[in-house]
């Protein structure tokens, strides 16, 4: 059996064998990210020059060197890197807490809004209520004002209005005697008619002496028809006189009722004017 025989390298190829493996090395270390960095540090090695004349422990001990430079900026920025991530988290707590406030705030001013909304809704139907009871009352009211003055036209009924005679005659011949000396001069037709008469006296009772014209004399007569039947017939003649005055006959109506028929009075023209049937 024939035994190959392994010869040793010579020193020549061993130097050159360890070239290339230094050479080996430097490539790697040039493609390593963080190589440059190390290039300005004194304790780092610099040039290939440097490199070619480390033996494989210096070698070895300058790779293991840059690892733990390497390792330690990594550790370094990690720690940055941290603390900016707690500070964050506690920008966003103080956010989020921030928030929570503002949400209970708006809750509570959602709540008050809606406790106004309903005390405002209370207060328009109370209003309303008011509002409507008012209308109720002021018809009330004005229903018994209408009865408070028809009852007062009952009253008043019977009663004539004499307008014009001069203040003071009746002292001397009195407001009866006045009467029938207007009928017997106006209204011969009716002179021999007994008109009975309950009451006769001045209306306002009190004098003013401000007043340009005299009072009326209010004279209640015992029938309705005897006051009517008066008027009729002062219609018909139109033009009544006192001893020459001008005076006036006129039915006793309350304030409201007068007004009303003035109101009328003044339709009545109008339709007179257009030629209607009244």
């Amino acid at each position: 059996m024939a035994v190959t025989r392994q010869t040793l390298p010579s020193h020549g190829e061993y130097n050159s064998l360890r070239e290339k493996k230094t050479t080996s090395k430097m490539k790697k270390l040039r493609n390593h990210p963080q190589s440059n960095q190390q290039e300005n540090s004194p304790k780092t090695v610099n040039n290939e020059t440097d490199l070619c004349s480390l033996t494989d422990m210096e070698f070895k001990r300058e790779i293991v060197k840059i690892l733990k430079e390497l390792r330690a900026d990594m550790n370094s920025k990690a720690d940055s890197l941290r603390k900016e991530l707690e500070n964050t988290r506690r920008s966003q707590d103080k956010l989020e807490h921030s928030l929570a406030e503002i949400q209970t705030e708006l809750r509570a001013v959602k709540t008050r809004m809606n406790n106004a909304e309903e005390r405002i809704s209370d207060v328009e139907d109370k209003i309303m209520e008011i509002t409507q009871s008012g209308k109720q009352t002021e018809n009330q009211i004005k229903k018994q004002e209408s009865n408070i003055r028809d009852l007062w036209d009952n009253i008043k009924w019977a009663n004539l209005h004499i307008i014009g005679i001069p203040e003071g005659v009746e002292k001397d011949k009195g407001m009866e005697n006045i009467f029938e000396e207007i009928i017997a001069g106006n209204f011969p037709n009716l002179k021999d008619t007994e008109f009975k008469i309950q009451e006769a006296q001045r209306a306002p009772n009190k004098l003013n002496p401000n007043r340009p014209t005299p009072r009326h004399i209010v004279i209640k007569t015992a029938k309705v028809s005897d006051k009517e039947r008066i008027l009729n017939t002062a219609s018909e003649k139109q033009n009544v006189t006192y001893k020459g005055t001008p005076i006036r006959l006129s039915a006793d109506f309350s304030t409201e009722t007068l007004q009303a028929r003035r109101e009328w009075q003044e339709i009545f023209k109008v339709l007179k004017g257009k030629k209607y049937a009244i």
